[in-house]
């Protein structure tokens, strides 16, 4: 009975890496996020953020990550449920699209509280 469950369980994360694939080709917003997230990560190498800066980025990040998911799902599911257009279908997208763009800027602001004092710093010497 292991070997069946550890096989489900494998196949769960294969099919959680092809949703999140499906995601990152399909969905430009995605990329431009990824992109972000790269350049946030190669400017907190090179500003040697603490251990603390690092785990609040990564969870900002991450954030950010699935909120882009799921507004793909909100999507999904929508266009499947309702082809044509419906005003309550728009809600709900408009609705997933802003829970992005909030989940972006609170890690604007959470990039501008790690990453200033630093780069002050810099630029003070």
């Amino acid at each position: 009975m292991v070997g069946a469950s550890l096989k489900a369980f494998v196949r769960s994360f294969r099919f959680a890496v092809a949703g999140i694939t499906h995601t990152v080709r399909s969905q430009r917003n995605m990329r431009v996020h990824l992109l972000a997230g790269a350049i946030v990560a190669v400017v907190g190498i090179w500003l040697g953020l603490s251990a603390i800066e690092w785990a609040i980025v990564a969870l900002t990040i991450g954030m950010v990550f699935a909120a882009e998911t799921m507004n793909t799902v909100a999507e999904s599911i929508v266009d499947l449920a309702s082809p044509g257009y419906h005003p309550l279908a728009k809600i709900a997208k408009d609705a997933a699209a802003g829970a992005v763009l909030l989940t972006a800027l609170a890690g604007i602001g959470v990039g501008a509280a790690i990453f200033l004092p630093h780069l002050w710093a810099l630029w003070a010497r």
